[in-house]
């Protein structure tokens, strides 16, 4: 079976947020896009469970590709967000020290940053830091403020890039692992298990995978992945009022370490651990794990010591042997690839995608000239600090009460351009069932609403 899609410029291999930016960046250069997807919706795999910050790269080693990717990405996304609906949440972040030895590395983070461009980041005492959080355990001691880090939406953001690219003619192939590839001449065949197709060139942004699609099409991988897991636990939205900027704390040479910020649903989020696993698919959630982050919260503000939490979840990030992106191009091959890119990701994809276009660009040309006024799809606004859809009069009802999701929304989620193949698709376009009763008491009027509209039914385990 092939695959009804035209010989296309471009074949993208994943569509997490990575992916998303990529076929948006190809198509408004006027490629002709495919994106293949294993799974039955956009951010299937590692893109769904992150912190969502938008960040500076005020740590980011200076002069790296990663630094330049987040900081191009993030002038980007202040230049489009508006017109696509995007949310800002601005909260500033502080790094925390809680030790002397904490404090003494504050200025050499300073340093770093001042390196990195963030001119505006500046060292605080402790009155500075306990004027500006009130809630904060007493015991701090000095803080650098970054006033530039804010929260975003990670979910919207990807949504918004997919739907442009879609819009502008790319065509997304849900369901479709890649099985197998061969290079005949100057055109890839590939395989997969939603049927074959034709591409110039093939764009690697297999996330968890990327070492194995690279093995598969090129013989062998110069990386390998390495999944690290991060869980996280979700206060109550009543936790929000105890935080206004992000908490971070003063990094290893392993790890960002654990974040305390408040999300654009009105929640407060604290993890991620990072554990090292070998398997690539599910994460599990873990009882001694989840408890110390609590813990933590609770020493860092007292005041979450007895918050309900609402939500646990734990994402993988797709680690190499190697801690910066594993970026590389063989345009002989016509073959590039986006491997190795971690927790910066989510800021940082709209910078890797117009860098690894450059990259193509110097070997090979687009069909079609760039767009010069691309249509911009706007997105439905799922942040709390925004009008929501329920305050608008004619919303046909509120379909889950805890998050507030009318049924118009989810109407309009699921007619969208771009709709949901999946449970998980539908809930980070519409927020319902992710609240205090995690869908105890609507999902069964979703699951009734969902039925024989999805690519992959709703099924028991979709149960809280």
């Amino acid at each position: 079976m092939t695959i009804s899609v035209p010989d296309t410029d471009v074949a993208i291999i994943g569509a997490g947020v990575v992916g998303c930016a990529m076929a948006r960046r190809f198509a408004l250069e006027g490629a002709r896009v495919v994106v293949i997807e294993a799974g039955t919706d956009i951010l299937s795999g590692a893109s769904k469970a992150n912190s969502a910050i938008l960040h500076t790269g005020f740590d980011a080693p200076p002069g790296s590709l990663e630094l330049r990717c987040m900081q191009q990405a993030y002038d980007e996304y202040l230049s489009i967000r508006k017109e696509m609906n995007l949310p800002l949440l601005e909260t500033g972040a502080m790094v925390a020290a809680w030790t002397a030895q904490e404090e003494e590395r504050l200025p050499d983070l300073l340093a770093q940053a001042q390196q990195n461009g963030v001119s505006d980041a500046r060292l605080i005492s402790r009155a500075e830091v306990l004027a500006r959080e009130p809630h904060l355990a007493g015991d701090v001691r000095a803080a650098l403020l970054v006033p530039r880090e804010h929260v975003i939406d990670p979910w919207s953001a990807p949504l918004a890039y997919a739907t442009q690219a879609q819009t502008l003619g790319a065509r997304f192939v849900f369901g479709a692992p890649l099985q197998s590839a061969r290079r005949d001449g100057g055109t890839w065949h590939l395989a997969t298990a939603a049927g074959e197709l034709r591409a110039r060139t093939v764009v690697n942004c297999a996330g968890l995978y990327g070492d194995h699609v690279e093995a598969m099409l090129t013989g062998a991988s110069r990386f390998e992945i390495r999944p690290r897991k991060g869980q996280f636990v979700v206060f109550d939205k009543a936790a929000s009022a105890l935080l206004r900027t992000i908490l971070l704390p003063v990094p290893s040479d392993r790890t960002k370490g654990i974040v305390l910020t408040r999300t654009a649903f009105g929640n407060l989020l604290v993890g991620p651990t990072a554990e090292e696993q070998e398997a690539r698919d599910r994460p599990d959630v873990t009882r001694p794990e989840l408890d110390a982050l609590i813990a933590r919260a609770g020493e860092m503000v007292p005041g979450l010591r007895d918050m309900p939490v609402t939500a646990v979840y734990a994402g993988l990030r797709p680690a190499s042997e190697r801690k910066e992106y594993r970026v590389h191009a063989d345009a002989d091959l016509g073959y590039y690839c986006a491997g190795g890119i971690r927790s910066t990701g989510l800021t940082a994809s709209l910078g890797i995608a117009r860098h690894v276009f450059d990259l193509w660009a110097q070997a090979h040309s687009t069909s079609g000239p760039a767009v010069a006024a691309p249509p911009v799809p706007k997105v439905p606004n799922l942040a709390e600090h925004r009008p929501r859809d329920w305050q608008q009069p004619g919303h046909d009802g509120i379909l889950c009460h805890c998050e507030m999701v009318t049924t118009r929304e989810f109407e309009a989620a699921l007619q969208s351009p771009l709709p949901p193949g999946d449970f998980g698709g539908l809930r980070r376009r519409t927020r319902c069932a992710m609240g205090r009763c995690q869908g105890f008491n609507c999902l069964a009027r979703i699951a009734s609403l969902c039925e024989g509209r999805l690519r992959a039914p709703m099924v028991s385990e979709d149960a809280p």
